[in-house]
């Protein structure tokens, strides 16, 4: 019986073309190797997992570069004996090698995710517009994470192309660009390389921020991400500007929380000489203590010109940050025009008609004005 199994077994080599024994044997070893890596990395998770989240994203990380590199092993390993002709065994061997540098940057590429997100972890980020530094440091790991992965792909690429001799001049060329302008590879990786140069000066410098309020191009918004070579800006209606990196080295742009979050805004309010200007500023208190949106620091009144006949008033007030600000900007104005409605109608903007030879008498408010007074109209 056995010998009759071993002459099928024979029969069967034999009848079958050595390309196809040969490939055969290769998928084989790739299987058993990657079936190998996925049950030991199972094991492995179990046990990690009992000693918290660091070892699980250790193992996580580490899973795909390690099964990779037992396949790459184990094909190495059997091609010598798999009965291939010369051509294509030279050729799997080159690619081994070009798939064994892409692994190891692989491996690189984890490493640095891995360390930029335990390094994010024990960064204490509260939903606080006003926590600086731990939007600087979240900022600074993003960006520079990017370019590390940016630079580790470009340099991996270019190694895997120059471990053959037929595309090595891609290789050279691409490994080049960054110096040979006169290159293609070299003219269409220029914007890239400038913007992540660019990113790499913002991480340092820190002109912008994740989450800084910034005006740019005369739209206000939100710092959104920043990218490899783009920023993206969320705009107050919910649009998305999307900038590129060196704009903001090269161009001039508003960043209201650059220093601190806390802002001061206006409340102009156009009204008459009559206006009872103590009341305002009790009124002004009273509407902004009771209002959250109010951080309690500024607060005050100030008559700042006389446009028109009109006395010009400049109500400040302050919030912890832009969008909190507008709020209470909003409900100031509102409150305080509702007020002298209310109250001071008099107060309000007005246009005088005098005429000669009639007599005065007593308007709204106290104020006295001529017989022939115009109606009041609002401020334009």
């Amino acid at each position: 019986m056995i010998d009759h199994a071993r002459t099928l077994v024979l029969w069967l080599y034999n009848a079958i073309p050595d390309p196809v024994v040969g490939t055969a044997m290769l998928v084989l070893a790739a299987l058993v190797a990657m079936s190998l890596c996925r049950w030991v990395f199972a094991r492995l998770s179990r046990i990690a997992g009992r000693f918290g989240n660091v070892p699980q994203m250790l193992m996580a990380r580490s899973k795909g570069p390690t099964c990779a590199l037992l396949v790459l092993l184990a094909v190495s390993a059997v091609l010598p004996l798999a009965p291939l002709p010369d051509n294509p065994s030279s050729i799997l061997g080159h690619l081994l090698v070009a798939a064994f540098v892409l692994v190891l940057g692989w491996t690189l590429m984890n490493t640095v995710e891995l360390f930029a997100d335990l390094y994010i972890k024990r960064i204490h980020f509260e939903d606080d517009s006003n926590n600086l530094v731990a939007r600087k440091q979240i900022t600074q790991v993003g960006i520079l994470r990017t370019a590390v992965r940016t630079l580790l792909v470009l340099l991996t690429v270019s190694l895997a192309l120059m471990t053959s001799s037929a595309v090595r001049q891609y290789g050279v060329s691409l490994f080049a660009s960054a110096g040979a302008a006169g290159l293609v590879v070299g003219l269409a990786a220029r914007p890239l390389l400038s913007n992540l140069l660019a990113g790499i000066q913002i991480g340092l410098t820190q002109p912008i921020r994740l989450e800084d309020s910034v005006v740019v191009q005369g739209e206000w918004g939100w710092i959104e991400r920043i990218g490899a070579t783009y920023v993206v800006i969320r705009i107050w209606d919910l649009r998305r500007l999307i900038v590129p990196l060196s704009y903001f080295i090269e161009q001039p742009f508003q960043n209201w929380t650059h220093s601190s979050a806390d802002l001061m805004g206006t409340v102009m309010l156009y009204v008459d000489y009559s206006v009872p200007l103590e009341q305002v500023r009790q009124k002004l208190r009273e509407v902004v203590e009771a209002n959250p949106r109010w951080d309690r620091k500024v607060a005050m009144v100030q008559m700042t010109d006389l446009p028109n006949a009109m006395v010009e008033l400049r109500l400040l007030v302050s919030a912890r940050n832009a969008g909190v600000l507008w709020d209470l900007r909003c409900d100031v104005r509102e409150a305080m025009v509702t007020w002298l409605v209310r109250e001071y109608p008099g107060s309000l903007p007005r246009r005088r008609l005098e005429m000669a030879g009639m007599p005065e008498r007593a308007g709204p408010g106290g104020a006295f004005v001529a017989a022939g007074e115009m109606a009041a109209e609002p401020h334009r």
